[in-house]
């Protein structure tokens, strides 16, 4: 019987006002894809933290390749051959690809001088094994979100680990790039190297794991081989229930014509024209660099508009500042909440509140009592699993980040709601949460906004639906008469909304 490469059993980690890890297991085997599924904050990070060293636990055991171990730090762990590729990058855009990958491990001679040459080589190596098309030489920051996640990945290979950590790998990647990161576990799988396998897109799972850990509410559910399970058994072993349908539309009534967006050109868009009404929610679709957050940033304000007009309720606004945007109505939800979205060193409350605190003011002071009880009133709208509404948001998992950051929107009061990939990294059980609580505000008569690069959420949440190709719109069509293969071809350039017409 294959022995685990890696081994951590009963593990227990508390911190104050929560029991992260409640006797949890898992068990990582040598030339195997191992997932570890669970809903948000079900302890997933947690044990990955405790295994690499970043916290300790308060009981348990871990043992590796065959002994019982601890490690100090993320270093410690590194050095024995474990690496761990991270959900949220950890890059400096000012540095190259290849000083990124190998900073503070750079390739010296013995005078302490470093081999530019041979470091450059080398991470064009690890590049060209990813499809990664850029030269190492190239700045992080001229990369897209994606790029840099395969320049994370392109590091942790070079560890050359022994045990990889796979954290939301394909969370900002194009299928192409997703790809490319499966058969490269695959050759890893081939080479003997474990692999831990952490998502929330049931669909990968099924096609690159070999076995399934479950976790929930920081306990241990169970472990079982990919072909003696299945997606509902899965979502049932997370969630502790079954879930009714995974797309919850509600029909509503749409009222007027909110906003209106005619021949709009700015960086990344080309003459951009539609409507959307009160109670409406609008899908947009298109490949990663199609132009869809470019837009919503070009209306929101924090990008340029070089021409064209946006009228909102029969008004022309020119917000040219995401200022400007939240005073005119319109809400703009990142999809990169760490970078756009949150202040991670900031509590619950001041991260609901920031935006605004001109509505919870009189004169120059915030009115502290309405200001706590609008938070207190989200939190339990929303379901948001905190200690308490002071602590630090860094401190939750993804998915209620998520929930804050949507929260911080919606305290705005906004006209207009634009959400950009708002499930992004978050588990079936909040997704569901999130989409209920979508429908809520359609049928308050909010006019929404949902860009997702998942074509199934687009599909299963919009009742209208544009598609972008290249800075423009290529499709338009009605939920009833759309498809994945009719939004996918126009998503690569291709007309068909007037052959569905």
């Amino acid at each position: 019987m294959l022995q685990p490469i890696l081994q951590l059993s009963d593990i227990e980690k508390a911190f104050p006002g929560v029991k992260a890890l409640d006797k949890a297991s898992l068990n990582v085997y040598p030339g195997k894809v191992m997932a570890l599924l669970g809903e948000n904050g079900a302890g997933k990070s947690t044990m990955m933290k405790v295994l690499t060293g970043i916290y300790s636990k308060d009981s348990g055991e871990l043992r590796y390749q065959g002994a019982e171990t601890s490690f100090q730090g993320p270093r410690d762990s590194q050095q024995a051959g474990i690496s761990i590729i991270h959900q949220e990058l950890n890059l400096i855009p000012e540095l190259t690809i290849a000083e990124n990958i190998f900073l503070g491990r750079e390739k010296t001679n013995a005078f302490g001088r470093i081999l530019w040459i041979d470091m450059y080589a080398e991470a064009d190596r690890l590049l060209a094994r990813l499809n990664v098309k850029h030269s190492s030489k190239t700045l992080l920051g001229e990369l897209s979100l994606g790029e840099q996640q395969m320049v994370e990945i392109a590091k942790a290979l070079s560890f050359k680990s022994k045990v990889i950590i796979m954290d939301e790998p394909t969370d900002a990647l194009t299928d192409t790039e997703t790809e490319s990161l499966f058969s490269v576990i695959n050759e890893l799988r081939e080479q003997g190297c474990g692999i831990v396998y952490i998502s929330h897109r049931l669909k990968e799972i099924f096609e690159i794991c070999d076995d399934i850990t479950v976790l929930r509410d920081g306990k241990f559910i169970g472990q079982r081989t990919v072909a003696e399970t299945d997606e509902d058994l899965l979502i049932e072993m997370m969630v502790g229930r079954k879930l009714d349908e995974q797309y919850p539309r509600i029909d509503a009534v749409h009222g007027k014509t909110s906003l209106e967006v005619k021949n709009l050109s700015g960086p990344g868009v080309n003459d951009v024209s539609f409507t959307l009404d009160q109670g409406e929610i609008l899908g947009i679709s298109g490949l990663m660099g199609a132009g869809r957050t470019e837009l919503m940033k070009i209306i929101y304000g924090a990008r340029k508009r070089e021409s064209g007009s946006v009228i909102l309720n029969g008004k022309t606004i020119n917000p040219s500042s995401p200022q400007d945007g939240l005073a005119n109505g319109i809400a703009y939800i990142s999809e990169d909440r760490k970078g756009d979205g949150l202040v991670l060193g900031l509590s619950v409350k001041e991260n609901m509140s920031l935006c605004a605190l001109e509505q919870l003011s009189k004169g120059v002071q915030i009115q502290h009592s309405e200001e706590v009880i609008a938070v207190e009133d989200f939190i339990k709208l929303f379901n948001i699993k905190t200690p308490s509404r002071d602590q630090i948001i860094g401190n939750l998992s993804g998915g209620n980040q998520q929930k804050v950051a949507i929260a911080k929107g919606l305290m705005t009061k906004p006209k207009v709601l634009i959400l950009d990939e708002p499930t992004r990294g978050v588990d079936v059980g909040a997704k569901k949460e999130i989409y209920q609580l979508i429908n809520k505000f359609k049928a308050d008569g909010m006019s929404i906004i949902l860009v997702s690069s998942e074509m199934p959420e687009v599909l299963g949440m919009s009742d209208r639906i544009l598609v972008m190709h290249e800075g423009h719109i290529s499709g338009e069509f009605m939920a009833h008469e759309a498809n994945q293969e009719k939004l996918l071809a126009c998503a690569v350039g291709k007309n068909v909304s007037e052959e569905a017409a």
